[in-house]
């Protein structure tokens, strides 16, 4: 046992010495008294005595266990809470759709997660009579007949002995193997990806250290100059691609109406796909409203709606006027620049002809709504501030976001302009901007608010088309590459790291690892999986990705796991865009809720106090469509409150629910304790998203 320091003797001995003072008060039956020398410990032990009475233990006590009754109270709350949601999607089936797999989706690996499922519930039940007659061995090896002792046949109790001891002889011979040697390339992955994510994270520390990012010299306006003269001004073109976007066309509409750039050298195109008659309406009538208070803006419906985003994009540039302009910048329907984006981004241009694009950073206005936006946040807020950052200011390359961004035209027909051929046409052209030498600028400290999707079934459908689209493009730039007059390094970075690694990789081991090879290391623990793979790397990489985004480190658990939980849609994705099968070119709108940032309730605001009369502002629509507008208006005016949609029972994340939880229950009898509570969470986690019991439903 250590020693005592007793501190209190310490700092008696070094205080100076001194006479002992005597204070008495006027009452005579009160007095302080203060001591100094080796009396004074005696007393103050005297003192702590007295302090700690009966009473005031009781009450620490009480105030303890109020703490720990009101603790399971919350938990027990919570169970019965998932509890009922599971008996009501589950069993009775109140409100919930389950969920369908069109062209055969999902439908491989939902057998192949099936079948995994049932071998592990029979090999649970196999494991557990094993257990409890007494057959089970300590500390299983990878051959059995070198370091474990198979009992005689004399000693051999009947059919189903027998049948677990070649089981068990099995299992090392021939399954462990394959087993482990799975394990340790997707270990091999894992620790190439994590060096990866650490050298990321260097560079960003290095440029926070060093204070980098682009700088713009002296004043790019020239605003000595006579007001009025908008020479230094170049024309800009932007353009707001949307599609059945009822929720947000309004005030993305007007946020980029408010950009201050002179009215003469700016046109605004609405790029209006929307299918739905009475949307169009709403969007052609918006676009009026702002051309008759002078926005140079334009309404462009296209007839033939081809190619998703890209065929929108790909034919607002074929108008004859578009050759007059210098530079265009895109923003999708739910962003809301501030006013001085242009005069942010547009002097970086200058006297740099080489720069082909500058990126801004995306800012959510609903980050805190739910569980899921925050976990979002974390994982973008990383993407903008770390990845995109570093390779912006080291490699001058990106993948283009698809919004919020500004490009030279020249740079766009340079690289043979918006192509149909994938669903991230935004990635396509980027990467055929590098090829052809273009240079591309990060902007960190300008943001653009947007909205983060606030259902799971929305989420995951985006997330669907990020990680489909990426390996579809591999496939067909693959050539383009090898074959460019880019330097071999930049070729390397390119298909090693962007493509690769970042984009196949990262899926393939996080679902191959977390999904399969753990639960099978408990089914054969000769197998076992290190615990620096299941939990301190991971956590490691989980600080890291939350460092850009610190308020967010209560949810690093929440963070681990949900990642971990996403990887069942990202690997599905991934193969199917590898593959080229059905999914891989299926495009579906991210659904919107509206939510308004600061400056559109300013303008709002600014807008009420400035009634206008409204036929004024709607001349450029026809008389039947402002009836048509009308009588619209006027029953949303009469409608109810959005009826919240049926949630959705996802079958791929409920078998690997059961499947994880089947697994920890087999843990419990090897004494595994760190993969019992991981896949124990893990598992819940499944179950929560399988259940969409994270996020909000939208109407």
């Amino acid at each position: 046992m250590p020693p005592s320091l007793n501190l209190s003797q310490w700092w008696a001995k070094e205080a100076p010495k001194g006479t002992p003072v005597a204070v008495t008060m006027e009452n005579p039956n009160y007095s302080v008294v203060e001591v100094d020398g080796p009396e004074a410990a005696a007393f103050q032990s005297m003192d702590k005595g007295r302090g700690k009475n009966a009473k005031q233990f009781t009450w620490v006590m009480l105030l303890k266990a109020h703490r720990a009754v009101g603790c399971v109270a919350w938990l027990a709350a919570r169970l019965w809470a998932l509890l009922g949601a599971i008996t009501k999607r589950l069993i009775s089936r109140q409100g919930v759709a389950v969920e369908s797999d069109k062209l055969g989706k999902g439908k491989i690996l939902f057998r192949f997660l099936r079948g995994f499922l049932v071998l592990s519930l029979v090999m649970l039940v196999f494991e557990m009579i094993a257990y409890w007659n007494g057959w089970h061995f300590q500390k299983p090896n990878l051959r059995i007949p070198e370091n474990l002792h198979i009992p005689e046949t004399t000693e051999i109790r009947g059919w189903m002995h027998s049948a677990y001891l070649s089981w068990l002889s099995f299992r090392a011979d021939y399954i462990t193997y394959p087993i482990q040697a799975l394990s340790n390339f997707c270990i091999v992955l894992f620790i190439i990806q994590s060096a990866d994510r650490m050298i990321l994270c260097l560079g960003c520390f290095w440029i926070k250290f060093k204070k980098i990012k682009p700088r713009v010299e002296g004043d790019p306006f020239n605003s000595d100059e006579e007001e009025g003269s908008n020479s230094e001004y170049p024309m800009v073109l932007v353009q707001i691609p949307m599609c059945n976007e009822r929720e947000v066309y309004e005030q993305s509409i007007s946020a980029v109406c408010h950009i201050d750039w002179p009215k003469d050298r700016l046109l605004i195109q609405v790029l209006d796909d929307s299918d739905e008659e009475t949307i169009k309406i709403l969007i052609k009538a918006e676009v009026s409203k702002w051309s008759q208070r002078g926005v140079n803006i334009v309404h462009r419906h296209r007839l033939v709606r081809t190619g998703y985003k890209a065929g929108n994009l790909k034919s607002a540039m074929s108008c004859d006027y578009v050759k007059d302009y210098e530079f265009v910048a895109i923003f999708d329907a739910d962003f809301q620049p501030n006013p001085d984006f242009l005069k942010q981004t547009i002097p970086h241009f200058k006297g740099n002809p080489e720069l082909g694009l500058v990126q801004a950073r995306w800012n959510f206005v609903n980050k805190d709504e739910n569980l899921l936006t925050r976990l979002q946040n974390i994982n973008l807020c990383f993407h903008f501030e770390v990845e995109q950052q570093v390779n912006g200011v080291f490699l001058n390359f990106f993948g283009f976001n698809g919004t919020a961004g500004v490009w030279r035209i020249k740079a766009l027909e340079n690289s043979g302009g918006w192509l149909e051929r994938t669903t991230v046409e935004d990635m396509d052209i980027a990467v055929r901007a590098h090829l052809n030498g273009w240079k591309f600028i990060f902007l960190n400290d300008v943001k653009v608010p947007c909205e983060l999707p606030e259902s799971y079934e929305a989420y995951r459908k985006q997330q669907h088309r990020w990680h489909s689209g990426p390996m579809h493009l591999f496939r067909l730039c693959l050539p383009a590459i090898i074959t460019s007059k880019i330097s071999i390094w930049k070729k390397a970075n390119l298909i090693l790291l962007f493509f690769l690694l970042r984009k196949l990789i990262l899926p393939f081991y996080s679902f191959t690892l977390f999904c399969v090879i753990l639960p099978l290391t408990m089914f054969v623990p000769e197998a076992e999986l290190p615990v620096w793979v299941i939990c301190y790397v991971p956590v490691l990489m989980s600080f890291l990705n939350i460092l850009p985004a610190p308020r967010s480190f209560p949810f690093v658990v929440p963070y681990l796991l949900f990642e971990n939980t996403m990887s069942v849609t990202k690997f599905n994705a991934m193969v199917s865009g590898l593959f080229k099968l059905g999914s891989s070119y299926e495009w579906v709108v991210t659904k919107k809720a509206g939510r308004p940032s600061e400056s559109d309730l300013l303008a709002a605001a600014e807008m009420e106090s400035k009634p206008v009369n409204q036929p004024e502002l709607l001349r450029g629509v026809s008389e039947s469509e402002l009836m048509e507008l009308n009588k619209l208006k006027e029953q949303e005016k009469e409608a109810l409150p959005p009826v919240k949609k049926s949630n959705k029972i996802y079958k791929k994340e409920l078998a690997l629910s059961l499947l994880l939880l089947t697994a920890a229950a087999r843990s419990l009898l090897s004494a595994q304790g760190i993969h019992f509570y991981f896949l124990l969470f893990q598992g819940l986690s499944f179950l929560l998203v399988g259940l969409d019991l994270i996020g909000e439903q939208m109407s």
